[in-house]
């Protein structure tokens, strides 16, 4: 007879990687535990307005995996989970899971009638703080689970009963407690993932300072049907549409000082973006600033036909400082073009800083033994017999190869427990 507990696997991510690991995991046949420290899964992906190769929403995607996950019940997903600690030996895995209150319980309906009566709000993690939410909340329209949060604060607030009242269906729990669980599994899969580097380390850029200098991952934010504009891309500051628009390369990357490696995915992101400017704004001019442009296979054609876009400008420099112009709030950048030896004063309405990939095992908990090696990543993809690292958790790669990275973590996992 077969151990189900010695043939499970526990995936750690629900972001692409994790969830297509999770997935093919499941659907042959094993038992999986997906656990995610957001309230939804999908990881940056769902941030997105669009994705290479075809440019298309995130949710053509993420909505074919989720009703996949649906569909088998053996995938277990636990999300507001983080993973405290895993010990034991191939075949043998103990993880102790903690799982943070989310305040509402499987009866929720997302009928919404919480939100409308709360009047606290909080900042918006989902568009990156760029708007603001009310503090009983669903992630955002296609999240899975499909069911609403309930911030802390609100949770602890007078105003909570009256949330709480307002859901017919007793789907509010307000003395929801931190729970843990504990695992026994065969396997492990470490997926998870990477945040964008702290722009505000990059103090001679002005993110923070300036409103108008946002970074690549909010771009997408203020693209995006869903985002905090509606998808209309403008200016903070002001909420005026952008007449000329710059995107800073390699803002904090390929610097001994902060990220050291190149990400691989920023010139073709910023690319990306620019035409998301040009198809609402056929008039603005674009500035590229870059030291090199890393266009691959199939993506080199996109580079050679925006290059022919005469409204944007490929720079070859690297921009120094960002000040802003007191009274119009406009930018000025001070950039040496690299080809020439000169030093510009260029003048924008908007700069987004093209900040790398820093990889969460970098800045989060991982298990000891999970070594990492000089740039922050999981220095192997068998870390241990039993014990994988994929995705962006062990170097920076783009939507279609983290798919198949953690297509190739589930089979190894699957192999680990079937020959253990």
């Amino acid at each position: 007879m077969v151990d189900v507990e010695t043939q499970s696997i526990l995936v750690v991510g629900g972001g692409m990687t994790g969830l297509t690991a999770a997935i093919e995991a499941a659907e042959a046949g094993r038992e999986v535990y997906l656990v995610e420290k957001n309230p939804y899964l999908g990881g940056r992906v769902a941030q997105l307005h669009q994705y290479f190769p075809k440019l298309c929403p995130p949710y053509c995607g993420l909505e074919i995996n989720f009703r996949r996950i649906k569909n088998n019940s053996r995938i277990h997903v636990l999300t507001m989970a983080e993973v405290e600690s895993v010990s034991g030996q191939k075949g043998a895995w103990d993880a102790r899971i903690k799982i943070e209150p989310r305040y509402v319980n499987e009866k929720c309906t997302t009928c919404g009638k919480c939100a409308e009566v709360c009047t606290m709000e909080i900042d918006n993690p989902f568009n990156y703080g760029m708007d603001k939410i009310k503090a009983a909340y669903l992630p955002h329209e296609m999240a899975f689970p499909f069911r609403y949060v309930v911030d802390p604060a609100l949770a602890k607030s007078s105003q909570g009963q009256s949330v709480k009242e307002a859901c017919q269906y007793g789907a509010i729990e307000l003395d929801m407690q931190p729970k843990t669980l504990e695992l026994k599994v065969g396997a492990v899969v470490w997926a998870t993932g990477w945040s964008p580097y702290d722009a505000k380390r990059l103090d001679t850029l002005g993110f923070g300072a300036y409103p108008n200098v946002l970074t690549n991952v909010m771009m997408e934010r203020l693209a995006a049907g869903n985002g905090p504009t509606n998808g209309k891309i403008l200016r903070p500051s002001d909420a005026q549409a952008p007449k000329t628009i710059a995107f800073v390369q390699c803002a904090g990357s390929r610097d001994e000082n902060h990220l050291p490696f190149c990400s691989s995915i920023c010139c073709m992101a910023s690319m990306k973006q620019a035409t998301y400017v040009r198809a609402q704004y056929p008039d603005a001019k674009i500035y590229i600033f870059f030291i090199d442009i890393r266009a691959m296979d199939r993506l080199e054609t996109f580079y050679a036909d925006l290059k022919k876009d005469q409204n944007v400008t490929f720079f070859k420099g690297k921009v120094a400082k960002i000040e802003q112009d007191a009274a119009t709030q406009n930018l000025v950048l001070r950039v040496e073009n690299t080809a020439t030896g000169s030093l510009n004063t260029i003048n924008v309405d908007m700069a987004v800083l093209a900040t790398g990939m820093q990889p969460n095992s970098s800045i989060s908990h991982q298990p000891a033994f999970a070594s990492r090696d000089d740039y922050g990543f999981i220095a192997a993809q068998e870390v241990t017999p039993g014990f994988f690292a994929a995705g962006c958790t062990r170097t920076p790669i783009n939507v279609s190869e983290s798919v198949q990275d953690g297509t190739a973590a589930a089979l190894k996992a699957i192999q680990s427990v079937v020959r253990r």
